[in-house]
């Protein structure tokens, strides 16, 4: 009886992950944030909030995705930063391109060791409340909408500078708050900054492999002990749909926004807050 127990939470574990596995590939790299639905899913389905640990962890899966489809332009930065060195020659599209990622990288950088040593309580703070998600969600939709309104789309890849990292990498910080979404406020800010839709996203998932990784080797030993996970299985479960769905989603958001606009991002965006919002309202009258 014991084992029969054991062997259904096991499975249950797995099913949970599985599934916010998905929600994380899905979510990750569109620009709708990863954050809100893994808090809101979760509590619709009665699971409760999986907690910052875990999220983090089955991140990892997403990082796979996006180093294995852009392996080739990560072997051009590699290469291009090491010729740098050894000819000084910084200016180089693949040496300045390391360069803004790595400026970039150092805003969320920051910020995160700040929330980690200073604000104890975050995890349970009111930022991560559903009404907040919500809110900033909206929010969130109303620039993505401004910036596709007046961003010109003329920069390129090639032509990235390091302030152009920094400023893409302040908002990235943003996303620190559920609800702001990594590759939304990266692509918007890119968006305002001028640059053409596809590059600013290919931009935005290379800026997001220090930050994401580091978020989920930091929390790896505390989502493996958290009782809630389920254990190894059950997060190594999830890692691999996120893996496999981020993959998916990569390939489809490059391909859309070769001849599309963000406009259906932003109604989604704006959809998603209302709704949560008033979700939230209708639980707390009752």
């Amino acid at each position: 009886m014991i084992g029969l127990a054991s062997t259904s939470e096991l499975l249950e574990a797995c099913w949970r992950n599985f599934v916010l596995g998905v929600v994380q590939g899905l979510t990750e790299f569109l620009p709708i944030s990863s954050t809100a639905h893994l808090k809101v899913v979760p509590v619709l389905t009665g699971w409760g909030d999986p907690g910052v640990s875990v999220t983090a962890v089955i991140q990892l899966g997403s990082i796979l995705a996006v180093i294995a489809y852009f392996k080739s332009d990560l072997a051009r930065v590699l290469k291009g930063i090491a010729g740098a060195i050894k000819r000084d020659q910084w200016r180089e599209p693949d040496a300045r391109l390391g360069i803004a990622i790595a400026l970039g990288t150092m805003p969320i950088l920051l910020a995160g060791m700040v929330i980690k040593l200073f604000w104890p309580g975050y995890e349970t703070s009111a930022i991560r409340s559903l009404p907040s998600i919500a809110i900033v969600s909206i929010v969130m939709a109303l620039l993505l909408a401004l910036a596709e309104r007046i961003g010109p789309r003329l920069k390129q890849m090639h032509g990235v500078q390091g302030r152009d990292g920094l400023l893409v990498g302040l908002a990235q910080a943003l996303a620190l708050i559920p609800g702001v979404s990594r590759s939304g406020s990266t692509l918007t800010a890119a968006l305002f900054d001028g640059w053409r839709r596809d590059d600013a996203a290919r931009f935005s998932f290379l800026l997001g492999i220090p930050a994401i990784t580091l978020s989920g080797l930091v929390e790896i030993k505390a989502a493996f002990n958290d009782p809630s996970a389920g254990g190894v299985l059950p997060i190594l479960v999830g890692i691999c749909s996120a893996a496999v769905v981020s993959w998916l989603a990569i390939d489809w958001l490059l391909k859309y926004l070769q001849r599309h606009s963000t406009w259906i991002f932003v109604a989604y965006r704006l959809l998603f807050g209302v709704l949560v919002l008033a979700w939230w309202l209708s639980g707390a009258s009752n």
